[in-house]
């Protein structure tokens, strides 16, 4: 029967999108948005592993479909490719076993890039964000390295249908040995800058942001969950990194690194061009949507480090600088009509705290636990703040576009 059908393939559709990484709020709509065009109303509920959909048909028998979803990555493009096909089927309302032919050649034009080319990306992100936070060029190099090393690791595991926590620990752990060692020899001149360029290749920064997007629209229960899972992967990170130290100190002494500082507004400019870059291929971003992703890092960096050189408090150059992203975003998705997650998670990147991470960790191996306790604090705020940020533009996003009349 028609109804099946279209159950069938809006509940495909929404698990395509959820696979992608969407938000629970988008996968929900979505699949609504589908059975409303057709004059199903649906109750859909969506959870980081599992979608059910419901409808009631013309004879008032339900009809329920339910689909179990896995471990899904960060494929940005097929988050742009599947919301694009939803209102390509809201807006024309084909018969559904021809949507369901759409959906197919849907599937069939995903796009990805080549296994070299995505070491590729994960040498640049590292590469940028370890100049970006005070390393030198050698630095950088030594952690694009590092980088390549993360994204071998990851590459494999992903195959193997490995946890995100177990990848995350595997992964973590060699780069930072890595790291260190080519510290040791004399190669890389700051250990730390090496490990947290390639650290940030870990952070979770789709997980985070999509996590406060569903508190923001309500779905308070995928929030909690996908706040649990920044928290185990920051835990994963943590533990690999001090395993890491332990065994470096072990094997040749403790590593040592002298302190560095943050680049300028001017001179930080390339490496995060570069380092933005390279997330946007991690993130599976194709065409001009790379440029324009890179473009909302530079804007959110150069807020705020041109705020920090003015003299404003550290956090409150977070929040405005999160609250640029956000709006950028906004902006960005409805000029060329793409989710605004595609371009939030890069812009925000620059923001992330991964360093603090880093340090709390650093601090909880040199028994500096007061030291430890103030870093984690601070960590915790500067996530806190960006949350608020990122909750009040979307918020307010959401209620310009209501107050708008609707087409007929």
């Amino acid at each position: 029967m028609e109804h099946d059908t279209l159950l069938d393939m809006a509940t495909d559709l929404g698990y395509e999108l959820a696979m992608c990484g969407a938000e629970t709020f988008r996968v929900e709509e979505t699949v609504q948005r589908v059975m409303d065009a057709y004059g199903f109303r649906a109750e859909v509920f969506a959870i980081p592993n599992c979608l059910i959909v419901s409808i009631e048909t013309d004879i008032g028998k339900p009809r329920t479909r339910m689909r179990r979803i896995g471990i899904h990555g960060n494929d940005l493009d097929g988050v742009e490719l599947f919301s694009g096909l939803s209102r390509k089927i809201c807006a024309q309302r084909p018969a559904p076993a021809e949507a369901v032919a759409w959906l197919s050649e849907a599937r069939a034009r995903r796009r990805y890039y080549p296994i070299p080319i995505r070491l590729l990306g994960h040498f640049l992100g590292a590469f940028g964000f370890s100049m970006l936070f005070g390393g030198s060029v050698t630095d950088g190099l030594c952690s694009g390295l590092c980088g390549l090393l993360v994204g071998a690791v990851a590459l494999f595991l992903d195959r193997q249908q490995a946890s995100q926590f177990f990848k995350i620990l595997a992964a973590s752990f060699p780069m930072a040995l890595l790291a260190y060692a080519l510290a040791a020899v004399g190669i890389a001149e700051n250990a730390d800058m090496v490990t947290i360029g390639a650290l940030m290749l870990l952070v979770p920064g789709l997980l985070f942001t999509n996590a406060m997007r569903d508190i923001i629209f309500g779905d308070t229960n995928s929030g909690v969950n996908r706040i649990v899972q920044v928290v185990l992967i920051a835990v994963a990170i943590g533990l690999g990194t001090a395993a890491a130290w332990n065994a470096a100190a072990a094997l040749w002494g403790p590593p040592v690194s002298p302190q560095t500082t943050m680049g300028g507004p001017i001179t930080g400019l390339v490496p995060c061009l570069i380092g933005c870059l390279g997330f946007c291929i991690v993130f599976n971003i194709h065409g001009w949507g790379m440029a324009l992703c890179a473009a909302g890092g530079i804007l959110s960096w150069g807020i705020y480090s041109g705020a920090v050189g003015l003299g404003m408090n550290d956090l409150a150059a977070y929040f405005w600088a999160t609250i640029a992203a956000g709006a950028y975003s906004e902006i960005m998705a409805r000029i060329r009509k793409f989710p605004a997650i595609s371009y939030l998670v890069v812009s925000i990147f620059p923001l992330i705290p991964g360093a603090g991470i880093y340090f709390a960790v650093d601090h909880v191996v040199h028994g500096q636990m007061r030291l430890f306790v103030d870093q984690a604090i601070h960590t915790a705020a500067v996530a806190g703040v960006m949350a608020v940020a990122i909750l009040l533009v979307s918020t307010l996003a959401r209620l310009l576009l209501s107050q708008r009349p609707k087409k007929k």
